[in-house]
């Protein structure tokens, strides 16, 4: 399999049917996406595949060869974090961390879509990603607080 993570190159001989998230965290040893339910049902383990958000729990792996995936890791640049991580911790929308990667990515998407979101869209854009901690109040202000940035 050939495709590209967060901005670099890999080549990796894998089994086809193996899902992308148990690639990403055991062969590549990106560990910043988490499996949650691993029926594609809270969204933890979301990653952008081509700039489309998807479930990697779900995804065999030779249906990303030759494409373009982003992590969570990827959006830190520079050792710099992008200013929906910056905001996630400042706020407090990131409280146990299992959905918090996920619903970055989620969020991260929802911005390229609409730069100055309304809660409506927020949370349409979230839809897809559960959390079990936050009651989800700081992770819309964590978003708010991004799409000023």
């Amino acid at each position: 399999m050939e495709f590209r993570v967060n901005g670099g190159s890999r080549r990796l001989e894998v089994y086809p049917m193996e899902r992308l998230l148990d690639v990403l965290r055991e062969e590549i040893g990106l560990t910043g996406t988490k499996e949650g339910c691993g029926e594609g049902e809270c969204g933890a383990c979301s990653v952008l595949v081509d700039g489309l958000l998807v479930n990697s729990c779900l995804v065999p792996v030779l249906q990303v060869d030759r494409c373009e995936i982003l992590t969570v890791e990827g959006l830190a640049k520079n050792g710099h974090l992008h200013p929906l991580q910056e905001a996630f911790a400042k706020t407090g929308g990131a409280q146990c961390g299992i959905c918090t990667p996920g619903m970055i990515l989620a969020s991260y998407q929802l911005l390229a879509r609409w730069p100055h979101p309304t809660e409506d869209q927020i949370r349409e854009g979230l839809a897809g990603n559960l959390c079990r901690c936050t009651g989800y109040q700081k992770i819309f202000d964590a978003v708010r607080q991004a799409s000023e940035a």
